[in-house]
């Protein structure tokens, strides 16, 4: 198996190693609006808000979440207009990806919930936390992922990732990572009974 092949067998195939080649503004994002030699109408930092909008003085709350950067740019530069504001100049970036949160639990030096920039894969997540404690079941990295379907559980050996022939896919906000322990198969036994659903990979994990 190619190095960047996922496997379904795994339950990998919703996995990929490509970085996304543009970012769609989420909720809990913070991000710098700068209207040109306009002070009180900038804000260094304005979070997105659970239901992924924004307010800005002299438009008020407006949709962020699911637009780009330039995209959101352009049309707070059209409702500034639209207000009143001569020829406005609008710079929006990015200050912080606070919706990108992923959880690494299990024999890992530190658990807990990290930030991660996007495009990080989930050898990052093992080293945000300070990589596998010497009892790990490296062979037994699991990730989980909420999907439309349910949540979904994908296998991945740890020490192929580092040898470059598994693929290292690439993180999505929420995921949870699990490094594995010699009780980590009760743990994804006890997690079947709690959780709707599951990839391939759930029902194989019982029989390991």
């Amino acid at each position: 198996m190619a190095a960047t092949e996922p496997s379904a067998e795994l339950g990998q195939s919703d996995y990929t190693i490509a970085r996304p080649t543009t970012y769609a503004i989420r909720p809990a994002d913070e991000l710098s609006v700068v209207v040109f030699r306009e002070p009180d109408l900038s804000l260094e930092s304005v979070r997105v808000g659970v239901e992924g909008n924004v307010s800005l003085p002299m438009v008020g709350s407006i949709p962020a979440a699911g637009m780009t950067a330039k995209q959101f740019e352009q049309d707070v530069t059209r409702r500034l207009a639209a207000a009143g504001l001569k020829n406005p100049i609008v710079s929006v970036n990015i200050a912080e990806y606070a919706s990108h949160l992923v959880t690494v639990e299990g024999a890992v030096e530190k658990p807990g919930v990290y930030a991660f920039q996007p495009g990080a894969r989930l050898s990052t997540a093992l080293a945000l936390a300070s990589g596998p404690r010497r009892v790990a079941k490296e062979r037994q990295l699991a990730v989980f992922r909420e999907t439309p379907e349910g949540i979904m559980i994908a296998k991945f050996d740890y020490q192929q990732i580092r040898q470059g022939t598994m693929l290292d896919p690439v993180l999505q906000p929420g995921d949870r990572v699990v490094m594995g322990t010699d009780g980590l198969s009760q743990f994804w036994e006890d997690a079947l009974k709690a959780l709707p659903a599951f990839g391939v990979f759930a029902t194989a994990a019982i029989r390991n």
